[in-house]
């Protein structure tokens, strides 16, 4: 193990920080990207969170960029991680499947070209359910990721082995993707900040598994995890395609559930969102509404998520073209040595139950077609709070009943991240407090695509009021 006298401070630096001391001089990334290696080797080996490192690299990395002359962008020297959904140079892109254990990635995905060109260093990738296809970080390739506020509950999913190193400080900020609350869900278990962008606001190239299907697509976003709104900020601004204009807060109207929607909240989880409620109303007039569609949302996104049957999913797990997820599930539970997780096997049986009929396919259509109109002009100056689940972390498997039970409790669970995948919004996830169990609990801001803004500037004022962003150690 690498050892160092610097400060523990390093660790709580988000990355904006990190980049302003290194510029200043004050640290060189040498020993910023030190102090992560270390606290990813003391507390990785019971989170499993990081499930591929490129250390030796990294410090190689560093030391060149402490001999630059001027620094190369934005982030010069900031040590981060990646989501193993991406691909990476010289690394293994494997969704979590045991048969493309051996797969190197030989290109950068999209962002990760971005953010190296930012002067980023990657000190590796973070892990994922099987396919990034549920809400809880486990699979047969790489095993389960715990959530460090205790181990006995789930981290989430599916970029919950970013929540859970972001959560006890082993990067200054991290990349995932979300297509049903995967950066949300983590985010708000973990206790980090996260951003989920707008439909086709980040170039999705180089994201395993790539996505043809254009009502998919658009419930796609690929965005930063971390410690402050400010990095989620800056990293939007760095790997989006679209820069929000400048807007005034003052101008929006926020809005929260009302308590109805609200119900299957814990009572501590309900209780903070009245305080927040209190203390926005002395500064900013805050009012009860329930946005267009709220109620039909998880519905058309378990839908949309099981138009064709999961059918290239299917194609990826049991390319062997002898299993299916029915033979894997059944294997796994009565034999227990099926190398396809027992979560994706179900989860996908799900998607093939609940695949649409041509015609219901061209209804969802139109239903988009007509929430798109709607959504956006009442969104046109306004913002929604949200929670995103009915409490903080829960023990390993309960999530994933919640949203994969055969009773189709997804529909009291899902809706309100699914708002956001289904018509395509920024989302931005704040911790804000704690719930029953201790365990950290947040809630999300979103609005339209153009009100990044406004979304980021609430986001500051809740940040400073609530918990935001505290490491576990």
């Amino acid at each position: 193990m690498l050892t160092t006298t610097v400060p523990t401070s390093i660790l709580d630096m988000d990355a904006v920080e990190i980049a302003k001391q290194i510029k200043q001089g004050n640290l060189s990334s040498t020993v910023a990207v030190q102090t992560y290696i270390e606290q990813i080797n003391k507390y990785n080996p019971k989170i499993r969170a990081m499930v591929e490192d490129r250390f030796t690299k990294a410090l190689a990395e560093a030391a060149k960029l402490d001999m630059a002359d001027e620094p190369i962008g934005t982030l010069h020297g900031v040590p981060i991680s990646m989501k193993e959904a991406f691909d990476v140079t010289g690394m293994k892109t494997t969704g979590g499947l045991v048969q493309r254990k051996d797969l190197i990635a030989q290109t950068d995905a999209a962002i990760v070209q971005k953010l190296k060109a930012a002067g980023a260093i990657i000190l590796g990738k973070t892990n994922t359910p099987a396919l990034c296809f549920c809400q809880e970080t486990d699979n047969k390739l790489y095993g389960r990721t715990n959530n460090p506020w205790d181990i006995l509950r789930t981290a989430g999913g599916s970029s919950g082995g970013e929540g859970a190193l972001l959560a006890f400080g082993g990067a200054a900020a991290g990349i995932g993707s979300d297509i049903g609350g995967s950066i949300r869900f983590p985010s708000h278990l973990n206790g980090v900040v996260g951003f989920k962008p707008g439909m086709f606001q980040v170039n999705a190239e180089g994201h395993f598994p790539s996505n043809h299907i254009p009502l998919q697509n658009r419930m796609l976003g690929i965005g930063p995890m971390g410690k402050s709104v400010r990095d989620m900020e800056l990293l939007y601004q760095l790997i989006s395609t679209y820069q929000p204009k400048e807007i005034d807060l003052d101008q929006y109207a926020i809005h929260m559930l009302p308590h109805a929607d609200i119900k299957i909240l814990t009572t501590q989880s309900k209780l903070v969102l009245s305080k927040i409620e209190q203390s926005l109303h002395a500064s900013v007039s805050v009012s009860y509404a329930k946005p267009p569609f709220f109620d039909e949302s998880a519905q058309l996104w378990q839908e949309i998520m099981s138009i064709d049957g999961a059918k290239s999913l299917r194609m990826l797990a049991y390319s062997d073209r002898i299993s299916s997820p029915v033979h894997a599930f059944i294997k796994e539970k009565v034999f227990g040595n099926s190398i396809h997780h027992p979560y994706l096997s179900w989860a996908l049986i799900g998607a093939a139950m609940f695949t649409p009929s041509a015609p219901r396919i061209q209804e969802i259509h139109d239903i988009i077609a007509k929430g798109d109109n709607q959504i956006n002009h009442m969104l046109n100056r306004s913002l929604f709070i949200l929670p995103v689940y009915r409490q903080g972390a829960v023990e390993h498997g309960k999530l994933y009943k919640d949203i994969f039970s055969i009773r189709k409790t997804f529909k009291k669970h899902m809706p309100f991240v699914a708002y956001a995948n289904v018509w395509g919004l920024p989302s931005l996830t704040i911790p804000i407090g704690q719930d029953e169990n201790h365990m950290p609990i947040a809630i999300q801001i979103i609005s339209r695509i153009g009100n990044e803004s406004a979304i980021f500037q609430l986001g500051h004022l809740l940040e400073k009021q609530f918990r935001g962003y505290q490491r576990y150690n």
